[in-house]
């Protein structure tokens, strides 16, 4: 989203969006704003820009609708629309729960508490 904005025009942007993925009988899962953050290269002249994350469903022909009206909102610099798959959508039922594992964990596999695993 256009980092020239103001707070209350940001969240009125992000609004403008969830109304209308709803209006087209979708249903926001969960809004996650990452806030101001730098590009890797520049768009319309503007080096950064409010990165926000929309996790929802909708019925297949309203992508089309929702992805139309994004690209003519001189508000929106760039978005990207993806189809979770059946494993991506078991992850983030783990998430959800907290019971994703965490693959980075150490585990110490002597036992017997100590930092030497001998």
């Amino acid at each position: 989203i256009n980092p020239v904005l103001e707070d209350d025009q940001f969240k009125e942007a992000v609004d403008k969006v969830t109304k209308l993925i709803e209006s087209k009988g979708g249903e926001i899962e969960e809004v996650d704003e990452w806030g101001l953050r730098q590009f890797a290269y520049d768009i319309d002249k503007k080096g950064s820009g409010y990165y926000v994350n929309m996790y929802f469903s909708a019925p297949a022909e309203a992508i089309a609708s929702v992805e139309r009206q994004l690209r003519i909102d001189d508000n929106i610099m760039r978005y990207l629309t993806l189809k979770y798959d059946a494993k991506m959508l078991r992850h983030r039922e783990l998430q959800k729960k907290n019971e994703v594992p965490d693959i980075f964990a150490y585990e110490d596999e002597d036992d017997d508490n100590d930092e030497n695993d001998d």
